[in-house]
């Protein structure tokens, strides 16, 4: 093992994982109303991932199986795929993460 591989070492997902992952998308996608895709790139890190965003802001992520496979999960399942570099995150998630840290926080303060 040379002395930078291990740093050059991506993780990769399993077919079942993938087929996990595409399973969940589509009954999340059946249980939320005005989903819509946006396919985030590949990063150091972390492989491309899907983000299912609702109507009301509700949000989800999983690997997908790079790009090919969030076009295909979207034409699956009949909704609209964005591109994240393109066109962003939609207000709307933002909006729900910040009720979300509200109600955290107004939880906490309560059980004090």
């Amino acid at each position: 093992m040379g002395l930078f591989n291990r740093f050059s070492r991506k993780v990769r997902a399993s077919p079942q994982t993938a087929t996990g992952d595409a399973a969940y998308l589509a009954q999340w996608t059946h249980t939320h109303i005005g989903v819509e895709a946006y396919v985030e790139p590949e990063t150091t890190v972390t492989q491309v991932t899907v983000v299912l965003v609702a109507a009301d802001g509700e949000w989800t992520r999983r690997h997908v199986g790079g790009e090919q496979g969030a076009r295909k999960l979207g034409k699956d399942l009949h909704i609209p795929v964005y591109d994240v570099r393109k066109t962003g995150y939609p207000q709307r998630m933002r909006d729900f993460d910040a009720r979300r840290r509200v109600e955290r926080k107004r939880q906490r303060e309560s059980e004090l």
